[in-house]
């Protein structure tokens, strides 16, 4: 009976999860005995099961941290943080999909399928054992492959092969790190490798290190395995491109900080250096790739890269500064309300897909044109968004981790991306409502100004604009709430 008691209690602290799972089951359940026209049921089953696993979530971060199952399942401060924002994005991902999913054949199995990649994430962000890491990232990306080619039209299904194979080569890498930590220590739990990996062959070591790596930066879009990023935003639906460069990089980041917090500390090789040089060329590359992109999916693609370097810096310097986990948790809230609410903007005009078609749909919605400007000044970091606290709490825990030199290659990172954001910003803000047929340069395009706004994505733009500032105003009584201790 006691050990039935333990296992109920170890259960039980892992109700936010349940309740995600919960919301997944029945929703493919309700949606199976629903007619079609009225799949709306289902989606708001899973947007209260969304709230409800980040209520739960909110209620237990003041608890001591603890692992669970062995230990490996770990709930601490940096679980809670995940937990919260990934339950919270994907029920703004919910509403930001339904203006394209209502009326769809498989609308149910869309909403199930995003419940599962949020669940997965989770999972990263809680690992405590190499073979919990591995689970969590087949959790994370094969109901994200689905999604990335719902539509079934020929970029969707382009897009979905290639991230599919990428997957799943990075995947085989992946365990190919991970048997290579285990032939050099024999264990897959985190407190175990800690001690055993100082004293491993440093063969094994560094083909475990980067295997792992190449992992959580594949779900992450880092550098240089990034390659899918791209096509995969550009070849989706906006909405699916919103939750796949948005959610799974919540879980990915969060994961390698607790490798490097933990079994990676204290190893022969430099592991936070490798992460910086990762961190800085995906600042930088994705930077770069951005200037010429006039495709507005393509040019946040390529932004989302950049993001990567920016919350890697905090990564590279886990363990090594307590200003790291704040940090980390302004960033990675800062990151998702700011990067929804600019796919937000793309899929309120899906067919506007250059930046001179979006301007023109756009038109004389001038506080769609507002929110945008918010959305993509705050991608740059710019005062008072969320992302401007966020980095700044980022340079400064990289600083006194010891990295300079990566703060100073991101404040000139910073400084550029500013440009590729205004070759978007200057047009919308300069547009007037263009004739039907018209761009703002009088070429002929297919946007249907005026009719094609949507309200879902338009409604997720405003309100990410609002929470974007109001969080880095309020960014002091956030961190209080996410990390009391």
């Amino acid at each position: 009976m006691g050990g039935m008691t333990g296992a109920g209690e170890e259960a039980l602290t892992l109700l936010p999860e349940l309740l995600l799972l919960l919301g997944a089951v029945g929703g493919l359940l309700l949606g199976l005995w629903t007619p079609q026209h009225r799949q709306r049921r289902v989606r708001a089953v899973v947007i209260a099961a969304c709230l409800a696993s980040a209520a739960a979530a909110a209620a237990v971060l003041g608890d001591p941290p603890r692992r669970v199952f062995e230990e490996t399942w770990v709930i601490d401060g940096t679980t809670g943080i995940v937990r919260i924002v990934v339950a919270l994005s994907a029920a703004v991902a919910v509403v930001l999909a339904s203006s394209s999913l209502a009326g769809h054949p498989r609308e149910t199995e869309a909403y199930v399928l995003m419940l599962l990649g949020a669940l997965g994430t989770i999972a990263l962000a809680a690992s405590g054992d190499l073979l919990l890491l591995v689970a969590a990232y087949l959790l994370a990306s094969i109901p994200l492959y689905a999604l990335a080619g719902f539509a079934k039209d020929a970029s969707g299904t382009e897009a979905t092969l290639k991230y599919y194979l990428m997957g799943a080569f990075v995947g085989v890498l992946m365990m190919v790190g991970v048997t290579s930590l285990v032939l050099a220590t024999g264990t897959t739990g985190y407190p175990d490798l800690a001690t055993l990996l100082p004293g491993a062959p440093a063969a094994l070591l560094a083909m475990g290190v980067i295997g792992v790596l190449a992992g959580v930066g594949f779900k992450a879009g880092a550098v240089p395995v990034h390659f899918w990023v791209p096509d995969v935003t550009a070849g989706t639906t906006p909405a699916m491109a919103a939750y796949i460069t948005t959610i799974p990089k919540i879980g990915a980041v969060a994961a390698a900080f607790r490798l490097l917090a933990e079994p990676f500390a204290g190893v022969s090789l430099d592991v936070p250096l490798l992460v910086a040089v990762i961190a800085a060329l995906s600042m930088t590359l994705g930077n770069l790739a951005a200037f010429n992109q006039t495709d507005v999916s393509r040019l946040l693609a390529y932004s989302t890269v950049s993001q990567v370097g920016y919350l890697f810096m905090v990564v590279a310097v886990a363990g090594r500064t307590d200003l790291a986990t704040p940090a980390l948790a302004i960033y990675l809230t800062g990151y998702a309300i700011t990067n929804l609410g600019a796919f937000a903007a793309v899929a309120a005009f899906p067919e506007a897909r250059s930046i001179s078609d979006w301007a023109a749909a756009a038109g004389r919605n001038r506080w769609v044109v507002v929110s945008l400007v918010v959305c993509l000044l705050g991608l740059v970091g710019t005062p008072p968004t969320a992302v401007f606290v966020g980095k700044l709490a980022v340079f400064t825990a990289t600083w006194d981790g010891g990295l300079a030199w990566l703060v100073v290659l991101a404040a000139v990172n910073t400084v550029a991306s500013l440009f590729y954001y205004l070759r978007w910003i200057a047009p919308a803000a300069v547009a007037r409502e263009a004739p039907a047929g018209g761009g703002t340069d009088g070429s002929a395009t297919t946007v249907t100004v005026g009719g094609a706004v949507r309200t879902a994505p338009v409604a997720t733009l405003h309100v990410a604009a609002i929470a974007s500032v109001l969080l880095g105003v309020g960014s002091g009584l956030w961190l209080a709430v996410v990390l009391p201790g």
